[in-house]
């Protein structure tokens, strides 16, 4: 499959999540009509994911005032995300468990070794993807202005 890139639908999915409470199935659909920002990355509790969410969760309060429904989606079960809620949150957006991966294929995320490259997408209102971006390594992420700026461009 191809990657995704502006303009095209974004692929719906269902995956069980963690707003380091409660455990449920998140569906990207019972977004339509708002901005979504899907945040692909790596590893719970990895240095630079730590750093990307915590900077995602100290401006959710821009990013959730753009209109935007912030998810976050890692390789890593729900009982690791809520571990990672304890222990470097709480996050203000759920983290949700791609443990099959079958979401990180369906918008071209894996590395040649079948990691999660660290991405993000922002949906728009109507479903169709406003932004993407995919780093080409694991050190580096899009910082919160950037995704509000992409958010606002989206909308």
């Amino acid at each position: 499959m191809s990657k995704l890139t502006i303009g095209d639908v974004a692929p719906d999915f269902t995956v069980a999540g963690t707003d380091g409470k409660t455990h449920r199935p998140y569906t990207l659909s019972d977004y339509r009509g708002q901005a979504i920002v899907l945040v692909f990355y790596p590893a719970d509790n990895s240095p630079v994911c730590t750093v990307q969410l915590g900077d995602y969760n100290d401006h959710f309060g821009e990013l959730a005032g753009a209109g935007a429904q912030v998810l976050a989606l890692s390789p890593q079960s729900v009982e690791s995300h809520d571990a990672f809620h304890k222990s470097h949150g709480p996050f203000a957006f759920p983290l949700l468990a791609d443990v099959d991966k079958s979401v990180g294929a369906a918008y071209g995320v894996l590395g040649p070794l079948g990691f999660y490259r660290r991405s993000i997408f922002v949906v728009g209102p109507t479903g169709l993807i406003g932004y993407a971006h995919r780093s080409l390594t694991s050190l580096s992420f899009q910082p919160a202005q950037a995704v509000i700026a992409a958010v606002e461009n989206t909308r």
